[in-house]
């Protein structure tokens, strides 16, 4: 079946010759919507990291990236791998300590890239003059946490920021050339309309984002937004939804766009709902998509407007 959207895994193939792994990591760093700067309950879909898993937090960043590639290695004979700094928000910290976390790439010939994870309002000149320092000897992503550009959205989620935050963020990252810019974008915010939904992409195509990461919204044990839908359930996407509003959003986007993600999942133990977004259901709901567009027979950029 042809691809009709650029995927990651094409896009690093093209750069080094093969398959590239990512080998996510927890540094142990905090929030500013966490640790009481901005707040101290988080955004309202906040777990404890994104890997579902604090015995990382156990192991140091350089046992981590060590176990990682040997995990992978084993499974997949895999040679290459990025770094991905994932949990939490991985720019908010002294920069001599994020220089002395991010320093432990260098340890592993294996390593070619870099992928820091962070909030938009958590950046500085500094920062990125540490993370673009990388860019000669490695591919080097920065992840920015948009999740939806409308501020009613923004303020249902808790997430303390707004789109001038991105957009400031954006704007400083992109004198940097060799960074490479992925926004995080959330599909099915309660109270989102299609047609804003649809903005959002509007908006990053005219920014013309290096990548992007779709996920739809799903509901997690031991997050607020869990509490929040046991004691007033609100709807969520169905998944013929979810796949037509993907194949929509990406058709939208601009055709050089690395789309690096078109949903989320969690384990079963936790996940309360939509069923898709089941880990177990990833790689049957991607299909799904492709071939959604297949059936529409479009493809991505084909309603980019210049």
């Amino acid at each position: 079946m042809e691809v009709r959207f650029r995927t990651f895994s094409a896009y690093l193939r093209s750069l080094f010759g093969e398959r590239v792994y990512r080998v996510t990591v927890d540094a142990g760093f905090t929030c500013p919507n966490r640790d009481g700067a901005k707040g101290t309950e988080g955004c309202i879909y906040c777990y404890s990291g994104s890997e579902y898993d604090s015995s990382k937090r156990t192991l140091s960043v350089r046992e981590q990236i060590a176990l990682g590639i040997e995990r992978i290695g084993r499974r997949y004979r895999a040679k290459k791998f990025l770094v991905y700094f994932q949990a939490f928000t991985n720019t908010y910290a002294p920069v001599d300590r994020l220089k002395s976390v991010y320093d432990e790439i260098r340890n592993f010939p294996e390593v070619v890239g870099l992928i820091v994870g962070t909030r938009p309002d958590t950046i500085s000149k500094e920062v990125l003059e540490l993370i673009n320092s990388y860019t000669d000897d490695y591919l080097v992503w920065i992840e920015y946490g948009l999740e939806s550009p409308h501020f009613k959205s923004l303020e249902w989620m808790n997430r303390k920021h707004g789109f001038s935050d991105f957009l400031n963020a954006y704007l400083i990252t992109r004198k940097y050339e060799k960074i490479k810019i992925c926004s995080h974008v959330i599909l099915g915010i309660p109270g989102e309309t299609k047609e804003e939904m649809m903005e959002t992409a509007a908006i990053l195509a005219a920014l013309k984002v290096d990548g992007v990461k779709i996920h739809p919204l799903h509901v997690i044990e031991g997050t607020p937004l869990a509490e929040l839908y046991k004691n007033s359930p609100f709807p969520l996407l169905s998944e013929e939804e979810y796949v037509d509003l993907v194949v929509d959003f990406i058709e939208r986007l601009h055709p050089d766009t690395v789309v690096q993600r078109i949903t989320g999942e969690a384990p079963s133990h936790l996940l309360i709902a939509p069923s898709y977004c089941d880990r177990k259901q990833k790689n049957r709901l991607i299909q799904k998509i492709r071939s959604r567009f297949e059936e529409k027979d479009t493809f991505q950029g084909k309603a980019f407007r210049f």
